[in-house]
């Protein structure tokens, strides 16, 4: 009886279709990360896929998982300075173990902490979501990007508009002092973008631009004066889905002047709104020399 197993994955296919992405997802397992001045460890879940060309039936997928295994193992003793280096090093090894493939594509998603404060000072410690891609190309290199996703708070400009004519149709006083009433939202914003070689794009910067971007940032927990300061400061500072990603784009190019301008920028918005059943989603899929232009 001979050791030997048929490799049913290189039966030859004629007249079939080739595949853009054949892999696995949701593997998770624990990542060091060291940075300037902490390191952190994440549990990103990473999906892996190759291309298969049309004469083949199957991918080798244990080949992915193994990849990772081995790059991960080498980690544990020489930690990375982001997940997005570790995806392009994942990348480029799926490369070298398909060689039937063109194309190797990494995503990890990984919840991340932060030290924060909420408006009267009291520290708290606050949870974003890292994203990392990258896109091996046989003859061309990789392409990676870096992203995160931050949860904030919006009020509606033209529901506050609204009730603030009513009052004044209605003879009433309306105090400047105070903020007009609104409806509010739950806004999850996403950036994400291309990282050129030998640039370091910070993911606690990329934080800082999408909290900026609200009408005002959430905190875990509130007291009732902290709850009050980020509806005032919210309400004084009214924004649409549409308003969150144009200032996220204006403050990208403010804080990175040096990015290249093929740089590629995506930025996402989306409310969950209050008082109708369905969101309010914007985005833009641009570069930075469209911006720039």
């Amino acid at each position: 009886m001979t050791d030997e197993f048929p490799d049913v994955h290189k039966k030859v296919l004629r007249n079939s279709f080739k595949l853009n992405r054949v892999g696995i997802r949701n593997v998770r397992k624990p990542v060091t990360v060291n940075r300037p001045n902490k390191t952190v460890t994440l549990i990103p879940t990473i999906d892996i896929f190759v291309d298969l060309p049309s004469t083949l039936r199957g991918s080798h997928m244990s080949r992915n998982i193994e990849v990772v295994n081995e790059v991960l193992d080498n980690i544990v003793r020489e930690p990375v300075a982001s997940i997005e280096d570790l995806s392009e090093i994942i990348a480029t090894r799926l490369l070298d173990r398909h060689e039937y493939a063109t194309t190797a594509e990494v995503h990890m998603r990984a919840d991340y902490f932060m030290d924060k404060q909420t408006f009267s000072g009291t520290p708290c410690l606050e949870n974003y979501v890292l994203l990392a891609e990258s896109r091996a190309t046989r003859g061309e290199g990789v392409v990676k990007r870096i992203g995160v996703e931050a949860i904030g708070m919006t009020a509606c400009p033209c529901a506050q508009e609204t009730i603030l004519k009513v009052h004044e149709d209605d003879g009433h006083d309306v105090p400047q002092e105070v903020p007009g009433v609104s409806h509010n939202q739950r806004n999850v914003a996403t950036l994400v973008m291309d990282v050129p070689d030998g640039a370091d794009v910070d993911a606690d910067i990329l934080i800082e631009i999408l909290e900026g971007a609200f009408s005002a940032p959430t905190r875990e927990v509130l007291k009732r004066k902290d709850e009050a300061a980020i509806i005032v400061h919210a309400h004084k500072n009214p924004k649409f889905v549409e308003d969150v990603v144009r200032d996220v784009l204006r403050t990208v190019l403010e804080r990175f002047p040096e990015l290249p301008d093929d740089v590629r920028i995506t930025v996402q918005s989306e409310s969950e709104e209050s008082i109708h059943k369905h969101d309010a989603f914007a985005e833009r899929r641009t570069t930075v020399g469209e911006l720039k232009r």
